[in-house]
């Protein structure tokens, strides 16, 4: 929650859990993202099953789910896998 309220640059982060199926089939997607928006945005996996009460927090109710903050505040939001195209449209919201 810190790392999202202190961010000059827009965050994008997905909670997934090790054990789900469509979060594996996304993770490249999401390194993906990561590489080419390196220096304009942050990129971050919130392990669901760790962090239990912080996913609470986001009123995350099922994996993967992504969210994007820009300047604290929640921008855009979408459950279930997406493809790289539609992770940067996500992405792009906040710019």
């Amino acid at each position: 929650a810190r790392t999202i309220a202190d961010a000059e640059l827009p965050v994008l982060v997905e909670f997934y859990a090790d054990w789900c199926g469509p979060c594996k089939m996304m993770a490249p997607a999401v390194d993906e993202l990561a590489a080419r928006n390196a220096g304009k945005a942050l990129i971050a996996k919130l392990n669901t099953d760790h962090a239990p009460s912080t996913s609470q927090s986001f009123d995350i109710r099922g994996i993967p789910t992504v969210i994007v903050f820009k300047g604290g505040k929640e921008i855009a939001r979408n459950s279930g896998a997406m493809p790289l195209a539609a992770l940067q449209d996500l992405l792009n919201r906040a710019a």
